[in-house]
């Protein structure tokens, strides 16, 4: 067993079984023996390769995207660029790269980073340098001005609980024991507030999964934007509207079983965006959009050819790959969504849509 299986065996031995978002809470937060508080889990060394360790593409379009929206409100100074969960602070330092010649982009944009990892804090600082950054633990922090933010796989790594349906109410999925295993199991049925409007397109059985950090994630960012302006780019894989067991584990690029080495295995699941789009009123969401439609929306064949000419061999050859794991349907292209989120006054987010009357899945 690991240290924190040890220690999770022990607290549910004492107080009884745990929900699913406390087990991932401890296993990614855990001050001694959490996943993101004692490594850098990124890259081919890492456990999991996100989009912008792919290619500087991605941050580079999102750059641009974010430099285009921040004219198109009249280029408010000073304004705060955020991002959730930044990584190693890839995405930042090449959506400033790529805004460099948008005139006066940079010179206004004061950096601010939430990230609960102090790993990952120390290489934010120097991925990012000389520029200063602040960091902040969570979004509540963030200051009162035009807020122009992004989140890229942040959203799916905030711990869930798991209901299954039964009759007209729900089990919560927990962790559990059997014998000195850590095991799953189910509670008595009983009413779940949160879920009643779920009883009208779930079947007996189905499971349904919420993440009960985000309402008030979601609330701050969009009281921010309401009344100052701004944007949010929401970047993650999942759906509209959750429905089934997505609760997974990744180590060494692959997946593992969740309860069988509890610290060493990063925990994630699918991001219901319908919820997001429900705690984030009175902002007006933009369609919910392929990832892969988004980024070429945004040219990134264009920029990918432009590139490529400056490239052959394995190099070529990895950049070619690099465009098709980030847009290609059988890859990211599909599974990852793009929410973006404006004021109801403000201009289309570019490589993205919005309709009076539609507000879910293009």
């Amino acid at each position: 067993m690991t240290p924190l299986a040890k220690i999770l065996a022990r607290q549910i031995a004492t107080a009884g079984p745990i929900s699913v978002a406390d087990f991932m809470a401890e296993c990614l937060l855990h001050p001694d023996h959490g996943y993101y508080a004692t490594r850098d889990p990124f890259g081919a060394s890492g456990d999991f390769t996100t989009a912008p360790e792919i290619s500087q593409m991605f941050g580079e379009l999102l750059g641009l995207a974010l430099a285009q929206t921040w004219l198109d409100q009249g280029a408010p100074a000073p304004f705060t660029l955020a991002e959730l969960g930044p990584g190693r602070g890839t995405l930042m330092a090449d959506i400033l790269r790529a805004t460099g010649r948008v005139p006066g982009f940079r010179a206004a944009a004061r950096l601010h980073l939430v990230e609960a990892s102090p790993v990952l804090r120390t290489a934010q600082a120097k991925s990012l340098a000389p520029r200063d950054v602040t960091h902040h633990d969570t979004v509540d922090t963030l200051p009162d001005a035009p807020l122009f933010l992004i989140a890229n796989e942040f959203f799916d790594a905030l711990p869930i609980r798991q209901f299954q349906r039964d009759g007209t109410g729900w089990r919560e999925r927990q962790v559990g024991l059997d014998g000195s295993r850590l095991t799953f199991g189910l509670t008595s049925p009983l009413p779940v507030r949160d879920l009643a409007h779920r009883l009208d397109d779930t079947r007996e059985g189905d499971l349904v999964e919420i993440c009960p950090a985000s309402p008030a994630i979601m609330a701050q960012i969009a009281t921010r934007i309401e009344a100052q302006g701004g944007a949010a780019l929401i970047i993650d894989y999942g759906d509209w509207r959750s429905v089934g067991d997505t609760f997974q584990a990744i180590a060494a690029h692959d997946h593992v079983d969740p309860l069988a080495t509890p610290g060493t295995a990063d925990l994630t699941a699918h991001v219901d965006f319908e919820a997001l789009v429900r705690s984030a009123a009175p902002l007006t969401p933009h369609l919910l959009t392929p990832q892969g439609l988004f980024l070429e929306r945004l040219g990134i064949t264009q920029r990918a050819q432009t590139l490529a000419a400056n490239l052959s061999g394995d190099a070529l050859e990895a950049h070619v790959k690099a465009h098709r794991r980030l847009t290609h349907p059988d890859e990211m292209g599909t599974l990852f969504k793009v929410l973006g989120l404006t004021r109801a006054d403000a201009p289309d987010l570019p490589g993205l849509t919005r309709t009076p009357d539609q507000t879910g899945p293009a």
